[in-house]
């Protein structure tokens, strides 16, 4: 029923509420305002709402964009891994038809050993084959690098081109390049096309210098063979040539147009020790030797001399003293100018680039590497250590190295400081060249002076070796045999990865091969009875989720029947299991039992099919139990339920599972021991390519690969795309309504660019549904119809071939299909039910020899693809699917390996079952074991008296039964004392190298165990107090890092049985060590000495004493100054920013201020800053219990401090030295050249009072000068001498011992008193009262 509303009813609310229109005007105008400002607003971009890692990770960045729109495979634009998250857009350029000759000759020398020994020997079984070889190596470089197909491509498309006919005789094909052998050209290939940028780049360099040079142009240029000569080629380039490219002006003249000056930044600028002399008289003296260093180098080269010496009349020394400067101030002594003359020819030698080539080559084939432990390798590494095998490596042949990880965990160990790597020349061989060398160097001539001149030029030699060539050989050798060891390590890594992802999905007794089955995966977790339940998924032969539960376990019927009824309305193909430990084989065992009784219960309506239970690998599951991906995609099941997805899908293809996980592929461990070693980077684009290799062998539903987004994780890997590529090719189908009928809509739609669809044709499977129709309606228009062929892997150029090869099998004319689609004879023949016979009938070998004579086309291999496929499209190709054995079901489930359960090794295992004739024993990793009561003890004894339930005892392992069908896993052990106590030593023990220092090895050894003897015998001292304890300095200073400032530790000293040392915490990470001399010690140690001296001058009676008077006395002092207002905390270089910060707020005052010296704890540095065009100073303060000291100049308190330093600064700068407006040194922390040496003929700023391993003593020294100062009076410091702060400070005299200070210059009167010192105060403290004052 309607509601009525009379006119008289609207009027009266009309009059009350308005009729809505009071504000249209206003709200046009805000609508006009609002339209206007988003006019006006900036486009938003997605860089504007995303951060920079966001856009990374979704591939948006302006490189992305790049790639995808770009011709070219998206691997070969990348210069790492399309999996590694850092992967860059690479820069080189594509090779041309006139660089291929040259690749292929350069590429052909690197490939492998194994084509070395058969093609290039002479008794090599191929070679005859040679030039076929060079030949395919130019064929497969055009099509990687010119054409830029992938190798895949090349592999399953061009093999007939990389293979070797002979029409007459086709049936013998001769492969000569691997799949291998094509990545590994690829990967040479890439060296050499990054040789030829540098080649490039040297050439614009030497054009740049406009120089001529033949040496370089004739014998340097055409052998750079390596990125290393490259390299070596332009530093000589640039080491030549700097000069003159500095000195070579420009003439401009005055109808030249001005360029515009543009600032460049000042770049810091390193001149060497040779440039310097290049530009002094030496270079001249240089000259002298009588031949040119590239002279030498060509001698060298050459199997004879054919530069000779220029001989001089002067020996060496005279012919140098005309080069002496006859200013006597300026002069250098003849040897010294000798010398340099000698540097100058042997950095030239050294850096010459066929020189240092040379020595490279030398160490390829003459390294030896030896190994030494450190100090710290010598008691860490120890004979059960895994880098025990090379840890007194000697003189091993680095060629030996390359195929192992030794060398890798030989740079492992060097790097955490427990060995140090030498690698050395074969001494024969070093002399060898080192006497070639000399031969091209020296003079014919047998004068004495010739002889003396010879004498220089193998000093030359022997520089240029020690100081170039050796350490120039060492880095090389060391990064070859890095590069080399990485790069076989992956390879065995890849390998590995293969062998998993290389099969075909699990195939249980009901399926043909190659179909995929259906899988119940079942786990139980960890199997806790009361924590865990069991989890149950069915994933159908698509893919799909059907159903899933959770049982509390098998045991109860009702849990039973559910199991049951589950396995009858889904009959899965296989049933997978696995788990987290060993209870996961009594769950194999309870489903085996449960399906048995079903079979056998006498329902033969209901009556299951024999279902296999199997194990499956489950590294994958575990991994993505815990991903985001299972999350978006399961997020309803538990952790355990996403786990068994893994693990249903694994067993429906390990491919598809290891695909998916994308760059956290390298989680996954396939080598134990050294996959760790190898880069991230290099292990990602090894198992990239055998993704890429295995994908593109079993083809990619397109179709499928749209709508399901877990198939779509093998898109990335077809030849030519990539994780871009791949993305926007599906994005560009679905708006195309998601579905492809035939290839040529890549083409026709612009799905894919030209090159990128000849890469990815053949890999990309259209499944059809029918056979094909006419292509053109009744209208005569084009329209899209499947294709037969494009449900195989023929390449769309090979269309026709196989047509043809239909219709000759079928015995058709082409009359009898001319109104039919031109792949309808495809269609017939792979219908037919005798096609495999029809199509052996034709004689392929001359079809191949027909087409070879007619168009030089060589497609032997191609024709044989194309019959496999008319007889089984995309049949599979990989192996069986392998199931884990029962070792590796073993280690899955509880981590044990063959090398933690080996016989004869010794664990510890818990008693769970004690019976009257054995012992139930279990492992900490969950696996059980027995001990036979006769393996118990020695003793004739009953067992319960020998062990009680749940005691832990030791046993040594005398077997392992592993029975994988009847899923158990178990051990045997030994407890008796006779096997036990002979200890598993010799199985864990890590068996040394064959090249084995054993004379160092047996002097180390003896050195360990008299430092353990001595550890032993050394009595540790007993002294009752408190604060005493047995502890080193580090352990000391570890100790006190959570005790307060000012808290102490007495320990054992390492001076000797009569000194003790006091170690207290000045402030954070900050520890004096105060050494302690006892008197009347007692020799056993057991107490303490009857009085305590500190450095000669302080004596107490006791500890307590010591600690009151002295330590906290000194605490109190470093306190007081730490909470003064001029303390800054921090690092001297804080309080440096904080004073030049102050002074340049305010440039009319002068700041300093105190901090804590790191470098000498119980010491300040004072800083000061005069002005700011000063530079810091910094003056040491030293704190002792009485009072401060800065120099020598005590202070009781801060306020004296102060002003001692303001007057002493002040009569500084009326002095002229420190503090004046030119600014000063740095009195200390400074290296002043041609420093005056301190008493003892030793430069202060050298000196330490510090010995290594004994504890420093805080007062620089013990003074025992008759007239040292008492206890309790002001000592006088030892400044002056062998000074802790590096010596008198420059731009004044500090007094020094017995020394009068030196009066202030003349012209001076005594210094006024600073403002806001007492002038009595100043007095005092400039001399009148105070020792050593001014």
């Amino acid at each position: 029923m309607g509601i009525i509303i009379f006119r008289s009813a609207w009027e009266e609310i009309h009059e009350v509420f308005g009729d809505g229109h009071d504000y249209d005007s206003a709200l046009g105008d805000d609508e006009d305002a609002v339209y206007e400002e988003e006019r006006t607003k900036p486009e938003m971009k997605y860089q504007d709402v995303f951060e920079p890692s966001e856009i990374r990770a979704r591939l948006l960045t302006e490189d992305d964009d790049l790639i995808r729109a770009q011709d070219i495979p998206e691997r070969m634009q990348l210069a790492t891994s399309s999996l590694s998250p850092s992967a860059t857009l690479s820069l080189h350029r594509s090779l041309t038809e006139e660089d291929l000759d040259d690749a292929a000759s350069w590429v052909i020398t690197r490939l492998s050993s194994r084509k070395e020994r058969d093609f290039f020997r002479g008794d090599g079984q191929y070679h005859h084959l040679l030039s076929d070889l060079v030949q395919a190596i130019t064929c497969a470089l055009r099509y990687l690098f010119v054409s830029e197909f992938e190798v895949p491509y090349v592999w399953t498309h061009k093999r007939d081109y990389i293979s070797f006919f002979d029409p007459n005789n086709p049936r013998a094909p001769v492969e000569l390049l691997s799949l291998d052998d094509l990545w590994r050209l690829y990967a040479v290939g890439q060296k050499y096309r990054s040789l030829l940028e540098r080649r490039g780049a040297l050439d614009a360099l030497y054009t740049r210098l406009g120089v001529h040079d033949d040496y370089f142009e004739n014998e340097v240029r055409k052998k750079v063979e390596t990125a290393e000569m490259a390299s070596d080629a332009t530093e000589w380039l640039i080491m030549k040539y700097r000069e003159e490219k500095k000195n070579r002006f420009d003439i401009h003249f005055h109808d030249d147009e001005e360029q515009a000056q543009v600032r460049k930044p000042k770049m810091p600028s390193r001149v060497s020790a040779y440039e310097l002399a290049k530009k002094t008289i030496v270079s001249k003296l240089a000259e002298g030797f009588g031949i040119k260093p590239q002279e030498v180098v060509q001698n060298f080269m050459s199997d004879h001399n054919t530069h000779f010496v220029e001989e001089q009349e002067l020996n060496p020394l005279a012919y140098a003293e005309q080069f002496v400067d006859p200013d006597p101030t300026r002069a250098r002594p003849a040897e010294e100018l000798l010398a340099r003359a000698r540097m100058i020819i042997a950095t030239e030698l050294g850096k010459d680039p066929l020189l240092r080539q040379e020595m490279r080559n030398l160490f390829k084939s003459n390294a030896l590497v030896s190994v030494l432990p450190t100090e710290r390798g010598i008691a860490k590494i120890d004979e059960h250590h895994p880098y025990f095998n090379f840890k007194y490596l000697r003189e091993k042949s680095a060629s030996e190295m390359l195929q192992s990880p030794q060398f890798l965990n030989i740079l492992a160990a060097e790097s955490d400081h427990l060995v140090t790597v030498t690698v050395t020349l074969r001494p024969e061989a070093k002399a060898n060249f080192e006497r070639k060398l000399n031969d091209a160097f020296a003079s014919d001539n047998f004068s004495d002076t010739a002889r003396a001149w010879n004498e220089e030029r193998s000093r030359v030699v022997q520089e240029t070796l020690e100081q170039h060539l050796l350490p120039v050989g060492t880095k090389w050798t060391r990064e070859w045999i890095k590069e080399e060891a990485e790069d076989y390590l992956a390879k065995q890594c890849a390998q590995s990865f293969r062998e998993r992802i290389d099969v075909a999905p699990y195939t249980p007794p009901s399926l043909k091969r190659g179909d995929v089955p259906s899988v119940l995966a079942m786990s139980w977790g960890k199997g806790d009875p009361h924590k865990d339940s069991i989890a149950i998924v069915f994933l159908d032969e698509a893919g799909r989720l059907r159903e899933h539960t959770k049982l509390n376990n098998l045991v109860d019927v009702e849990n039973q029947d559910e199991f049951l009824d589950i396995i009858k309305r889904r009959r899965p193909d296989t049933i997978a299991i696995s788990g987290f430990s060993i209870t996961t084989p009594k769950l194999s065992r309870r489903v085996k039992e449960l399906l048995d009784s079903a079979k056998n219960s006498g329902d033969r309506s209901d009556e299951l099919p024999s279902i296999p239970v199997i194990y499956v690998h489950d590294e994958v599951a575990r991994i993505y139990q815990h991903s985001q991906r299972a999350e978006e995609e399961f997020s309803a099941l538990t952790s355990i339920g996403k786990y068994c997805i893994g693990l249903a899908r694994y067993a429906q293809s390990p491919l598809n599972e290891y695909a998916a996980l994308g760059p956290d592929i390298t989680a996954i461990t396939f080598e134990e021991e050294f996959q760790q070693l190898i880069p991230k980077d290099k292990l990602l684009t090894a198992l990239e390519r055998v993704l890429v290799d295995i994908v593109n062998k079993v083809g990619v539903d397109i179709n499928r690969a749209v709508t399901d987004s877990y198939y779509q994780h093998l898109l990335r890997y077809v030849c030519g795309l990539g994780p871009r590529k791949a993305q926007v090719l599906v994005k560009k189908i679905a708006s195309m309504g998601g579905n492809l009928v035939n290839r040529d809509q890549f083409i026709k739609n612009g799905l894919l660019t030209t090159k990128i669809f000849l890469n990815a044709a053949g890999f990309l499977r259209i499944i059809q549904d029918s056979e094909p129709k006419p292509s053109k309606n009744r209208h005569g228009e084009e329209i899209d119809v499947p294709d037969p062929l494009d449900n195989t892997r023929v390449h769309p150029e090979d269309y026709e071939l196989a047509r043809k090869m239909a219709t000759d099998a079928l015995e058709l004319d082409e009359e009898d299909i001319h109104d039919e689609h031109p792949s309808h004879v495809v269609s017939v023949i792979m219908q037919d039910d005798d096609n495999e016979k029809k199509l052996d009938d034709l004689n392929l070998d001359d079809f191949a020899v027909n087409m070879y004579q007619a168009n030089n086309d060589k497609k032997r291999h191609t024709l044989n693809v194309i019959r496999g496929e008319l007889v089984d499209p995309f049949g599979e190709r990989r192996a069986d699917f392998i199931l884990p054995t029962d070792w590796e079901v073993m280690t899955m489930l509880t981590g044990e390996t063959r090398r933690t359960l080996r016989v004869g090794l010794i664990v510890s295992v818990q008693a769970v079952r004690v019976k009257e004739n054995f012992v139930i024993v279990r492992l900490d990793s969950g696996i059980e074991g027995m001990i036979n009561k006769r393996y118990l003890t020695d003793q004739a004894l009953p067992v319960p008296q020998v062990v009680k339930q749940g005691q832990t005892i030791s046993g040594v392992i005398i077997d392992v039964k592993l029975d994988l069908p009847g899923d158990q896993f178990s051990i045997e052990l030994s407890s008796r004392d006779s096997d036990v106590s002979a200890g598993d030593s010799q199985f864990r023990r890590v068996k040394h190298d064959d090249a084995w220092d054993h004379a160092q090895h047996d002097r180390d050894n003896e050195m360990l165990q008299r430092k353990k003897r001595a550890e032993v015998d050394r009595t540790r001292r007993v002294i009752k107090h408190p604060n005493f304890h047995n502890f080193n300095s580090q352990q000391a200073e570890v100790y006190l890092e959570k005790q307060q400032r000012g808290d102490v530790v007495i320990r054992p000293s390492s001076k000797g049985a009569n000194h003790l040392a006091v170690t207290w915490k000045v402030d954070d990470k900050l520890c004096q060590h105060i050494d302690v001399v006892e008197i009347n010690v007692d020799p056993t140690g057991q107490t303490a000495g009857s009085k305590f001296v500190v450095d000669g001058t302080h004596q107490f009676s006791d500890l307590d004493e010591l600690i009151v008077n002295h330590v906290q006395a000194m605490a109190r002092k470093v306190e007081e100054l730490m909470v003064h207002e001029k303390f800054k905390p921090g690092t001297e270089d804080d309080l440096h920013l904080f004073l030049r910060n102050f002074v340049a707020a305010n440039p009319a005052k002068s700041a300093y201020g105190f901090t804590l010296n790191r470098k000498r704890p119980g010491h300040f540095n004072l800083c000061y800053l005069a002005n700011k065009n000063s530079t810091v100073q910094t003056w040491p303060v030293r704190v002792t219990p009485e009072a401060y000291y800065l120099f020598d100049t005590p202070a009781a308190g801060v306020p004296e401090l102060c002003d001692a330093f303001k007057v002493r600064q002040k009569s500084m700068s009326l002095g002229g030295g420190l503090g004046a407006p030119g600014g000063g040194k740095t009195p200390y922390s400074s290296r002043t050249p041609g420093r005056t040496p301190a008493p003892g003929h030793a430069t202060p700023g050298h000196m330490s009072v510090r010995q290594i391993g004994r504890t420093p003593n805080p007062y620089g020294g013990a003074s025992t000068h008759p007239s040292a100062p008492a206890p309790g009076a002001f000592p006088q410091p030892s400044y002056g001498g062998a000074s802790q702060y590096g010596g008198a400070p420059s731009g004044f005299q500090t007094p020094s011992y017995g020394q009068p200070p030196r009066p202030p210059p003349s012209g001076f009167g005594q210094p006024s008193a600073p403002p806001g010192v007492h002038p009595s105060r100043a007095a005092m403290i400039q001399g009148n009262n105070w020792p050593g004052g001014f």
